[in-house]
């Protein structure tokens, strides 16, 4: 039988989540709880409270005689109401997709893309499905040529990215913090199995970016990202380095008291990488 995965939403079409133009999966369900998470309704599985369906505009959700929330996608015009009053970190639009469900919603723009993103959410705590998918897609040969890409915390073991490597071409890292006691503040987790995913993967020849979401005040001080550029070239001085500034865009209230990195701030951040000697820098 077919794994299954919980899925927040299928972006056909994405210039931002990985190289060329990519379908995007975002998975429900994150390890992490950061404070500056741009997509805080993936974070935790809806627990059926209910208190999203008096808010909706459309009538698309409602209460079975079980209590749990149903949603109705023919109904439903997108205003993502449920997910701003949300007081769980979640959305009652996730559903559980069987591979061959998900290669279907891939087969249709296929040719207009260059590969596919797992994101979420973090993909990685769905492995075995994220293994079977990737499999299918290798093996289906409307779809075997699109490259394979995670968009991951970092935050898995050893034996999963193990298990992902015959079929994972790239997987994209996010480094919130190489001091453990600043990453804890950041994201509630320990940074320890990132650390050690992003040596493994460049091992692998699988690390095709690090990420850094720059937070003013918060990890962008330049002792901190001078140590941190340090650390990175040690590990490979080519890899692709990508700096991204905080926008309040789309996080929750206790993450807008955080102030956005001006352009100067900016360019600061990447000389200091260029210092430590990192030459593949993209800041956004």
């Amino acid at each position: 039988m077919s794994a299954t995965a919980l899925v927040c939403d299928i972006v056909r079409f994405s210039s931002v989540d990985g190289p060329g133009n990519r379908c995007v999966v975002f998975f429900q369900g994150c390890n992490f709880d950061c404070i500056a998470c741009h997509n805080p309704y993936t974070i935790n599985v809806c627990n059926n409270c209910g208190e999203c369906v008096g808010v909706c505009e459309s009538g698309a959700l409602s209460l079975t005689s079980a209590g749990d929330v149903l949603w109705d996608p023919t109904a439903c015009v997108g205003s993502d109401s449920c997910v701003s009053w949300c007081p769980h970190d979640s959305t009652p639009k996730a559903r559980h997709m069987s591979v061959p469900q998900v290669l279907d919603q891939i087969r249709g723009p296929a040719p207009f893309l260059s590969g596919i993103t797992l994101s979420g959410g973090e993909a990685t705590q769905q492995s075995v499905f994220v293994a079977e998918l990737f499999a299918a897609m290798k093996s289906d040969h409307k779809v075997n040529r699109l490259t394979r890409f995670i968009d991951s915390n970092g935050a898995a073991p050893q034996s999963v990215w193990l298990d992902l490597e015959p079929v994972v071409d790239g997987v994209m890292v996010d480094l919130k913090a190489l001091d453990p006691v600043t990453h804890m503040a950041m994201t509630g987790h320990s940074n320890e199995e990132v650390l050690a995913s992003i040596t493994l993967l460049r091992s692998m020849g699988k690390l095709a970016e690090v990420r850094l979401l720059l937070l003013p005040g918060v990890n962008d001080s330049p002792d901190a990202l001078a140590r941190t550029g340090a650390w990175l070239h040690d590990i490979d001085p080519l890899m692709r380095l990508k700096l991204i500034g905080f926008r309040c865009h789309g996080v929750r209230h206790n993450g807008r008291v955080i102030s956005e990195p001006n352009p100067e701030a900016m360019a600061g951040y990447a000389q200091i990488m260029r210092d430590a000697g990192m030459s593949r820098i993209i800041s956004i």
